[in-house]
């Protein structure tokens, strides 16, 4: 990398990390959305919402909990759930029909 800066070389191996872990957890979101697919063909079937206020809090609950014992803050987490949660109830009302 001898056309950057050196500042900028000193970071490239920070950001070659952060590039791999981004791939990892697209590849997470990307299971994430298989089992959704699932999910959807099951609510389909028992004639269920898509929003389900109770599940959501659940989920909440669990990642925050767990963001604490790794050391991630829980209101970083919980905002990331919550959008991601959001977007999955609206693909999955769009798949529900």
């Amino acid at each position: 990398m001898p056309h950057l800066p050196a500042s900028e070389r000193s970071l490239a191996p920070f950001r070659a990390e952060i590039d791999a872990i981004d791939r990892e957890m697209v590849a997470l979101l990307a299971r994430r959305l298989e089992v959704v697919e699932q999910v959807i063909a099951v609510k389909k079937a028992e004639g269920l919402a898509a929003f389900l206020p109770e599940r959501v809090e659940d989920v909440i609950d669990k990642v925050s909990g767990h963001a604490e014992t790794r050391g991630v803050p829980p209101e970083l987490v919980e905002k990331l759930w919550r959008q991601l949660i959001d977007w999955v109830i609206a693909y999955e009302n769009e798949r529900l029909g």
